[in-house]
């Protein structure tokens, strides 16, 4: 569950930068590379667990999977902040600087 969710995460996020390209304001980009990144660590994990346990990888308990489900949108909101952070960092349209810098 946790790869499905980063990669369902990874294909929405692929799609959302490449409408927007061109233009690349908003940072897309590096939200893109968290979530193939963590998508190919979830990818890895399941083949070597799969090499572990045989078989019995595909018939997982329901509370392993809901387990795997939350871990995955953990991954997702934490690939989020990071990039939320990134880009009120980097300020790209320049909202922050001009919120700060706002004289009255």
């Amino acid at each position: 569950m946790t790869l499905l969710t980063t990669v369902f995460a990874a294909i929405i996020c692929t799609i959302i930068w490449y409408k927007g390209a061109p233009k690349s304001e908003m940072k897309v980009g590096t939200l893109c590379w968290m979530y193939w990144g963590a998508s190919l660590m979830w990818l890895i994990d399941a083949v070597f667990e799969y090499a572990e346990l045989g078989a019995e990888f595909f018939a997982p308990a329901p509370i392993d999977m809901l387990n795997d489900f939350y871990l995955g949108l953990s991954v997702v909101a934490l690939g989020l902040i990071i990039w939320l952070i990134i880009l009120l960092v980097k300020d790209p349209k320049g909202v922050v600087k001009e919120a700060l810098f706002k004289k009255k």
